[in-house]
């Protein structure tokens, strides 16, 4: 026999002493144990609720407010009963609410008689269900299949793609229909993740205690008509009280046949509590069918699975360990074991990764040929970093997945993580971009005085090659370190042409390279070349105070494209602290999606023509 719902589902919930009426809980569904589904409203529209269980705040909680997003099913009773006046009211207050809801929502809508039909499919648009609201018809045979009008909604509902999911039934009378039972409705209803909303026209016969049990089962909610004439009304608070109402599913931590206190606050709304027990094993529909039974129920369980988890976490330790300890043995021994022809011994960076050794090497087998890994590579040399092209990359594959990850244990929606790991992979790029510009920089400042101290060695007689070592002997980084490399090349026997075009190249200095070119024509062309250093720093000097007398008459202009960059930013953090509810729609629509896509981009756009404007190069 299938488990039935005593298994898995809350046998008891009584609602506590709340600290105002203002806030809530209208069900909890633990019936997909250890996920627990709570149905809070609220008194006016707020952002969502946060929970506390047992004390405790509850993490990863998937919020979704019923007033948007949603996929809607519509059912109206066409039985003999509605005829006339009754179902020609039902459909005109049905055609209103259609024609009002928001425009992501899709709608679907189902007439039921004797039996439960699709009378259109989902849609956003509502041209489908207006067309079949006008055309609905009463059935010419006698019954009401209420319960399989929330069986096949249900169903419906579940195969979209929309985590709210709501149900609203319009009736007036039982079900008088042979086919499904009002136990296996409301399970169809809980396990599509469906909130069922029932609509009663009310009179002397009619008894809603099925409508109500129904709605509340499933965190819905029951709405009594009067006559038919006052259903545009009831559709008008059914629709105000979506636009209040959210469904926050969450895991628990109680066990079954344990009692939780759950808390919601809304801040600015109110404070309320409920009580709960889950009845049943703690047996799981996606449990794996490898692993036995008794592992998913009971303490036993539960210490077992630790064990076995703490067992394989000091294997890997020791693993670890020894690895680590066999390394460092190496490191001891090898300042005393005599290095043979051929062999190539380890740099101190791939003794500390011993292990990536060979990932690292593939890596740079792989994509070391590729024109971004080459300028990363560059770059990396120009800031003087000790950390090869691959370690970068991992480090910032590394960035991407904290980033991501700390963003969704938070429950931002998923455009935000991605955002976030593409900011997190190239936080380390950008770091790199600042050290190696920032570099650059205090090499072109010493520019002048270095041209100067080389041109003051050739007038005392000495040769250029030791004015550049006076340079190395008594100069300060970056310039000290990078003749010393040109140094150390001539020795080696690299021409001294090619050893400082490449030291230019290396730096990106335009000023630098700009006086190779004159060093270069001066030593064709003959002359005297200490003279000509002396023109040289002096035109570099000339270059370096018209940069900066350029950027005082732009610094306006800087300041107020950052400015325009930086206050939509400002104003959407200024506007979410401040109600959140009225941005909430830019952060969890779609089209709210796309704008800030748009805005984005055209913030981009504006960067580059700002920056375009405000920026010379002479």
């Amino acid at each position: 026999m299938r488990r039935t719902l005593a298994l898995a589902a809350v046998t008891a919930l009584v609602a506590a002493p709340a600290s105002t009426a203002s806030l809530r809980v209208k069900g909890v569904d633990a019936t997909h144990f250890p996920h627990v589904t709570v149905t809070v409203v609220a008194s006016k529209r707020s952002g969502a609720p946060r929970l506390r269980e047992n004390g405790s705040p509850v993490r990863g909680v998937l919020a979704r407010n019923l007033g948007r997003d949603k996929s809607v099913v519509l059912a109206i009773d066409r039985s003999q009963s509605m005829k006339g006046r009754a179902l020609a009211d039902a459909t005109a207050a049905l055609r209103k609410f259609v024609a009002s809801k928001p425009s992501s929502d899709r709608l679907a809508l189902i007439g039921f008689g004797s039996k439960a039909v699709e009378l259109t499919r989902f849609s956003s648009a509502t041209i489908d269900a207006d067309i079949a609201l006008r055309d609905v018809t009463v059935d010419e045979t006698q019954g009401t299949a209420l319960y399989d009008t929330v069986v096949l909604g249900s169903r419906a509902l579940r195969k979209e793609d929309s985590a709210s999911r709501v149900l609203i039934v319009l009736t007036d009378g039982a079900n008088a229909s042979k086919g499904a039972s009002r136990a296996a409705a409301i399970a169809t209803a809980r396990r599509s993740h469906v909130a069922v909303y029932t609509v009663g026209i009310e009179s002397e016969q009619f008894s809603p205690a099925a409508l109500r049990t129904i709605a509340a089962s499933t965190g819905g909610h029951y709405f009594p008509a009067a006559s038919s004439g006052a259903l545009a009304a009831v559709y008008d608070r059914l629709a105000a009280e979506l636009a209040r109402t959210w469904r926050l599913e969450y895991v628990t931590s109680a066990r079954p046949g344990e009692h939780a206190v759950l808390a919601a606050t809304v801040p600015r709304v109110g404070r309320t509590t409920a009580r709960f027990r889950v009845q049943g094993d703690a047996h799981r529909e996606d449990a794996s069918s490898l692993v036995p039974e008794a592992l998913y129920e009971g303490t036993f369980g539960t210490l077992l699975v630790a064990s076995i988890a703490g067992l394989l976490a000091l294997i890997a330790f020791l693993c670890f360990a020894a690895a680590r300890r066999g390394s460092w043995l190496r490191n001891r021994l090898a300042p005393h074991v005599k290095t043979y022809a051929g062999d190539q011994p380890a740099s101190e960076e791939r003794e500390r990764l011993a292990m990536a050794a060979e990932l690292f090497q593939a890596t740079e087998r792989s994509l070391g040929h590729l024109r971004p890994w080459l300028a990363l590579e560059r770059m990396i040399e120009r800031a003087d970093i000790p950390l090869r092209t691959v370690q970068i990359l991992y480090i910032s594959f590394g960035a991407a997945m904290l980033f991501g990850l700390v963003v969704a244990v938070v429950g931002l929606p998923a455009p935000l993580i991605l955002v976030a790991m593409a900011l997190g992979g190239a936080l380390p790029t950008v770091v790199v971009w600042f050290k190696a510009r920032k570099r650059t920089k205090a090499f072109d400042d010493q520019l002048p005085d270095i041209l100067l101290t080389i041109a003051g060695s050739l007038k005392a007689g000495h040769s250029f090659k030791q004015g550049i070592q006076t340079i190395v002997d008594d100069g300060e980084p970056p310039a000290n370190k990078e003749f010393s490399r040109v140094t150390t090349e001539m020795q080696l026997g690299r021409p001294m042409d090619e050893a400082l075009t490449d030291m230019a190249k290396r730096l990106g200095s335009a000023n630098f390279e700009f006086v190779m070119t004159a060093v270069t024509v001066q030593r064709q062309v003959g002359g005297s070349l200490a003279g000509l250093f002396d023109t040289v720093a002096q035109t570099v000097r000339d270059r370096q105070q018209f940069a900066r007398r350029i950027r005082s008459l732009t610094a306006m202009g800087r300041g107020s494209a950052y400015m325009l960059v930086a206050l939509p930013f400002v104003l959407a953090g200024l506007l979410t602290l401040g109600n959140p509810e009225y941005m909430s729609p830019l952060y969890t629509t779609s089209t709210g999606h796309m704008l800030i896509l748009v805005g984005l981009t055209s913030m981009g756009v504006g960067s580059l023509i700002l920056k375009k404007i405000v920026s010379f190069k002479g």
